[in-house]
């Protein structure tokens, strides 16, 4: 687990939240964590800004090395639909719980060794959209040809994983509840 913040506390509250299930390690701004990052690490938390390296940048620059690893974006930027575009796995908005990062870590851990991958897609796409309902205006989301895009690939996705999936909805509750911190 490598956690990139650019501030020590919130790095190291991270780390502590997730030491006893994770083995981790922090990387203190972005030209750090691309430093940091090797074969070892099964999950990053990405800190969006940072004053180095923007954590967009980083996030491009760990996908075209070629790690697949969950990424997770902790962060206290707003979104914007510049995140449709955007290759990783959940969107924390900080303040983070420890309680919230840590499921969320875990459910994704969990998710590459034992899910469909298509529900993997679901759970991204429907935090992607979830975070952009909430903050971006409804006549700004309708008008752009992306999110209408990923909008249709999610309702596709329901509808295939319902059919397939016999306790779907029940996988989704629970995915909602580790995102709610519940």
């Amino acid at each position: 687990m490598l956690i990139v913040e650019d501030e020590r506390d919130v790095a190291d509250t991270y780390a502590l939240a997730l030491q006893e299930e994770f083995e981790t390690r922090i990387a203190l701004g972005g030209d750090a964590a691309l430093d940091a990052i090797d074969d070892d690490v099964d999950a990053v938390v990405l800190d969006r800004r940072m004053p180095d390296r923007h954590g967009d940048d980083v996030l491009d620059e760990l996908r075209a090395r070629g790690y697949d690893c969950p990424v997770i974006m902790a962060t206290a930027v707003e979104p914007d639909l510049n995140i449709l575009e955007m290759d990783f796995d959940d969107y924390l908005s900080k303040p983070i719980s420890r309680d919230t990062l840590r499921e969320t870590v875990r459910q994704h851990l969990s998710a590459t060794r034992e899910r469909d991958p298509r529900l993997d897609e679901y759970f991204e796409l429907s935090s992607k959209l979830d975070v952009l309902e909430a903050e971006v205006p409804h006549g700004e989301r309708q008008d752009n040809e992306e999110y209408q895009r990923l909008r249709e690939r999610l309702t596709e996705l329901r509808w295939k994983l319902e059919a397939e999936i016999d306790d779907f909805e029940s996988v989704v509750e629970t995915h909602e509840q580790i995102e709610r911190g519940n």
